[in-house]
């Protein structure tokens, strides 16, 4: 067991630009791929994920003192500390059974691949952690570890199925073929979805309206450098930064918004051959069938839809934290959230409009939940020593992922002490995520006919 637990925690605690294009060149050498192109295809699929780690951290570390200063001028203090995701992690992986999660995400997806149950070939087997994130909340308040893993296999099966169901929209709006992402994130669809279909009855709402109309609206104005430019020096003016601080960080945020698409072109570059390798292995094992590769989100990060909203959700979810009742946590390092706005991004298939609204509207779920899960991360912080904490402080994240999910399917057992709204609330998200499921697939299944239909005429 000693030996499995230093194995896996090496290979994680290499990072996903370097595990993640391990799975993936030896996926590629599994499915016949020549030796030097899996290899290039790894070491080019690792610069993107680098690329796209330095800009989000480049972004954070400009934006987060701005928002911090927004927050010292209101003069209100919040007891939680936000350490972000990467300390959730880390405390997630200080549970004394944390090591055991990877063996089990690997046999559940086998087993539902050869079962037929998924498509999925999962190789964003780095974000281990939220499947342990999850675990640790149920034994918080079950103190039952087998009950932990129990969830965690759902929400892996959950996983898989969603990756499924979004394969097609994510292909149609990224331009990668043959890959999908496992990532938890993308449950919050499930309550954004019939949230969107009401805003869809709006007229002016159910327009087109993504960056490429924006642009077409607003000429130079829209485009990526200006814009973000824009947007840095407003961040500048609510911070109260002087002048020669406000007109730099309108240079950083131009620098973000412009080079996120130039680093998503990498990850085209290093999926391309990987998903046409596994789709013809696939085809050639199973004639009816088509393996799709799962990742994280960054391959999505080229969507300058999706950099908006994040950059909106900042000042919206400062406000809310300020005067939301119940809100206890200080968001800082979680304020640049991608987990909202990424499932925004799906529902809405891009719709700046819509996902301003849903963003907004999902805001004080993040803060809610947040609150929710200090006491877990704090106690198994301290037990565990896996940071440290001054006396009486307490520790969450502001942006965690899938809130309203992670919330329902852990905190289920308070059912027995007389709390049935986690209960309730799961039941409201699997009601959203069968809604959801049956607009993506029936999507899907439209494009398909339509494209076959065109396909005839020629």
């Amino acid at each position: 067991m000693e030996i499995l637990s230093n194995v896996v925690n090496f290979l994680l605690g290499l990072g996903a630009a370097i595990f993640v294009p391990i799975i993936i060149i030896i996926a590629g050498l599994i499915v016949r791929m020549k030796l030097k192109d899996a290899i290039s295809a790894g070491i080019t699929l690792g610069v993107a994920f680098t690329g796209m780690t330095m800009l989000i951290n480049f972004m954070t570390g400009a934006i987060s003192p701005a928002a911090e200063a927004m927050l010292k001028n209101t003069g209100i203090s919040l007891p939680i500390l936000d350490g972000g995701w990467t300390t959730m992690s880390t405390i997630s992986w200080s549970w004394p059974y944390a090591f055991l999660m990877f063996p089990v995400v690997i046999i559940v997806n086998i087993i539902m691949l050869v079962l037929r149950k998924t498509n999925t070939f999962n190789a964003d087997l780095w974000n281990v952690w939220g499947k342990i994130f999850t675990a640790v909340a149920v034994v918080g308040i079950t103190k039952s570890v087998p009950l932990a893993f129990l969830v965690a296999i759902i929400q892996i099966v959950l996983e898989l199925k969603s990756a499924d169901y979004h394969q097609h929209r994510i292909e149609k709006l990224s331009g990668i073929p043959g890959v999908t992402c496992t990532h938890r994130m993308t449950f919050l669809g499930a309550v954004m979805y019939p949230v969107d279909l009401l805003l869809r009855k709006i007229p002016f709402l159910n327009k087109q309206f993504n960056a490429e109309s924006l642009k077409a609206k607003l000429g130079i104005f829209a485009e990526n450098h200006v814009l973000g430019f824009i947007l840095g020096i407003i961040f500048g003016l609510l911070a109260r930064y002087e002048i020669g601080a406000t007109l730099t960080l309108g240079i950083q945020c131009a620098t973000a918004l412009t080079l996120f698409p130039v680093i998503t072109k990498y990850f085209m570059q290093a999926l391309s051959p990987i998903s046409d390798a596994v789709s013809e292995y696939m085809n050639n094992k199973f004639k009816d069938r088509t393996l799709v590769v799962g990742l994280d989100w960054p391959f999505l990060g080229g969507a300058n839809e999706i950099w908006l909203a994040i950059i909106y959700t900042v000042p919206v979810t400062l406000i809310f934290s300020l005067f939301l009742p119940g809100n206890q946590i200080l968001p800082f390092a979680g304020i640049i959230n991608i987990v909202i706005a990424v499932p925004a991004y799906l529902v809405t298939s891009g719709n700046i409009l819509r996902m301003f609204i849903l963003c907004t509207i999902f805001s004080p779920v993040f803060l809610w939940i947040g609150t929710a899960f200090a006491p877990f991360m704090t106690d198994l912080a301290n037990q565990t020593g896996a940071i440290e904490l001054a006396a009486g402080q307490m520790i969450s994240n502001s942006s965690i992922d899938a809130p309203v999910f992670t919330y329902a399917i852990s905190h289920i057992f308070k059912v027995f002490s007389g709390d049935f709204v986690p209960a309730i609330v799961l039941v409201l998200w699997i009601a959203g995520f069968i809604m959801y499921r049956k607009d993506l697939l029936s999507e899907a299944k439209r494009d398909m006919a339509n494209t076959e239909g065109n396909v005839a005429q020629e």
